[in-house]
């Protein structure tokens, strides 16, 4: 890579990833809990729906904390089936009422039965994986189950070729240590080092422009592709390159 490529991201990690950034982002919604299951939870929701204008993910993701109580470790847990048609009538874009519900019901499964949602994105991880592909793909497996459900289309697979933008986010928050206020880095049986950069338009744009990525496709063979270059620069953090991608696509127009 470049020196000056290099340096260029380098500066631009340091200008986004900032307690500033959170303002703006969805992954202030997570910021309002301090209980690591809440935070968790909070944040699955609003990195599920996290396609669109991010003022309106950011209000939709704030609403569906409140019809939860804003207490979503325990609704999840606790919930009736009264108090679960309170998210009957919820809609972001194509995610609506029935997948709110059945995410609630399914994350119940996954606390109450396997130990939670880091257990099983870490049960997935192989000895030789170098990303989180399989990670994704097990907890996908586990998450959806047997039944055959629209809400499918909302967990992406990797392994089926599809970038999973929001999952790879969702685990950039979770996983990473960013020692900045922004990332909450609470999952500590993953390592950092495996987490991808999230690719969508803005980032693969940027990625492209900058001559670290090639390929034309937004997939997960995208993501492997500019996963060399960003660990070149950092092994063991290499999603810290997602704030300059975004920062310079979104922020700057680049």
């Amino acid at each position: 890579m470049k020196r000056e490529i290099a340096e260029l991201l380098n500066a631009k990690v340091k200008a986004y990833n900032q307690p500033k950034f959170i303002g703006s982002d969805p992954i202030q919604i997570p910021h309002q809990y301090t209980n690591k299951h809440d935070i968790e939870i909070s944040a699955f929701f609003a990195a599920t729906i996290a396609w669109g204008q991010r003022k309106t993910i950011i209000a939709n993701a704030s609403k569906l904390c409140k019809l939860m109580g804003n207490s979503p470790y325990d609704f999840v847990m606790n919930h009736n089936e009264r108090q679960l048609k309170r998210l009957s009538d919820f809609k972001h874009r194509t995610f609506n009422g029935f997948d709110a519900k059945f995410f609630v019901k399914r994350l119940k499964f996954i606390y109450g039965n396997m130990r939670g949602m880091e257990y099983v994105f870490h049960s997935g991880i192989r000895d030789t994986d170098r990303n989180l592909g399989n990670s994704i793909a097990n907890f996908r497996t586990h998450f959806l189950g047997t039944d055959k459900v629209r809400t499918s289309k909302h967990i992406s697979n990797p392994l089926a070729g599809s970038a999973a933008k929001r999952l790879v986010m969702f685990l950039r928050w979770m996983v990473r240590k960013d020692n900045c206020g922004v990332d909450f880095g609470i999952w500590d049986s993953i390592s950092p080092s495996l987490l991808s950069c999230p690719l969508d338009v803005h980032s693969g744009r940027v990625a492209r422009a900058l001559g670290i990525l090639e390929r034309k496709q937004n997939d997960w063979k995208a993501v492997i592709e500019l996963d060399i270059p960003l660990r070149e620069l950092d092994a063991t953090d290499p999603a810290k390159f997602d704030f300059a991608l975004f920062g310079l696509g979104v922020h700057e127009e680049f």
